[in-house]
C-alpha cells in the first residue's frame, strides 16, 4: 500500500517477496518487480525485452533447451547464418565456466605475484644474514675455538633464517587476515553484499610453511660462509 518513486514515477508497492539472499554477485533482496510493460513505458523507455529468464524443469534438459531458444529467436528475427546472431543465450553451466576461467587467472596472478614476492624478500633475508656473518665473524671465531664444528655454526644461522623468515610470515599472515576482515566488514555493512570472512587453517599452515622454507633456502649461503671461516682468521677479525 505504500509508494515509492522510480526514476521520478511514483509506484504502489503490492506485495513483499520473502527474502531469497545473495546470488552470485547479485542481491536478490534488493530487486523491484514490475510488470514489462509498465517497466517499458515509465523506466526503461524502451519496447524490446533486454533479457528473458527462462526456468528449465530439470538439469537435463538445459542444453535442448538453450538449442530450442536459439532456434526460435532465429525463426523469429528471420536469421540464417548463427554467426549473425543479434543475441546470444546463457546457461548457468556457461557463467560458472566464465567465473571459472577468471578465478583461474586471477589465482595465476596471484601465485605470480607471490612467487616475485618471496624471492625479493628470500633475497632480502639472504642479505641481512650475509651482513649478520659479517658482523658475528669474532664470535663465530670464539665459537670454532671452543669447539663448535662447522655442523654446529650452519645449523645455529639456518635456525635464526628461519625464525625471521616465519615470524615474517606469521605478521603477513595476521595483517592479511585483518585486512580481509575489514573487507568483508566492509562490504557486508557498507554495500550490503553478503561477504563471509573465512580464515582457512590449511592456508595458514601453507604460509607458515612457505616462510619456514623460504628462510632455509635462503639461508643456506650464509650459513654455509658462516661455517667455513677459519677460528685463527675470524679471532683476528676486527
Amino acid at each position: 500500500g505504500k509508494r515509492i518513486k522510480i526514476k521520478n514515477q511514483s509506484f504502489r508497492v503490492i506485495g513483499v517477496v520473502e527474502p531469497a539472499g545473495q546470488v552470485s554477485f547479485f542481491n536478490v533482496d534488493d530487486s523491484i518487480f514490475v510488470p514489462y510493460t509498465t517497466s517499458q513505458a515509465y523506466v526503461s523507455g524502451t519496447n524490446h525485452y533486454s533479457a528473458i529468464w527462462v526456468k528449465a524443469e530439470s538439469e537435463e534438459v538445459v542444453a535442448r533447451m538453450a538449442e530450442d531458444i536459439e532456434v526460435l529467436l532465429r525463426n523469429m528475427h528471420g536469421i540464417t547464418d548463427p554467426e549473425k546472431d543479434d543475441f546470444h543465450v546463457t546457461t548457468q553451466a556457461d557463467a560458472l565456466e566464465t567465473v571459472g576461467i577468471i578465478t583461474t587467472v586471477l589465482q595465476v596472478m596471484l601465485v605470480s605475484i607471490a612467487a616475485i614476492s618471496l624471492v625479493v624478500g628470500g633475497i632480502g633475508i639472504m642479505n641481512i644474514m650475509l651482513v649478520s656473518v659479517t658482523e658475528r665473524t669474532r664470535e663465530i671465531g670464539l665459537r670454532k675455538a671452543l669447539g663448535a664444528k662447522n655442523g654446529d655454526i650452519m645449523t645455529q644461522f639456518l635456525i635464526e633464517a628461519m625464525l625471521l623468515t616465519l615470524l615474517g610470515g606469521l605478521i603477513g599472515i595476521a595483517l592479511g587476515a585483518g585486512i580481509s576482515w575489514l573487507a568483508a566488514f566492509i562490504l557486508t555493512h557498507a554495500v550490503a553484499l553478503n561477504w563471509e570472512f573465512s580464515f582457512p587453517v590449511s592456508a595458514m599452515l601453507l604460509g607458515v610453511g612457505v616462510s619456514g622454507g623460504g628462510g632455509l633456502v635462503f639461508g643456506i649461503y650464509p650459513a654455509r660462509s658462516a661455517s667455513k671461516k677459519s677460528p685463527m682468521e675470524a679471532l683476528r677479525y676486527e
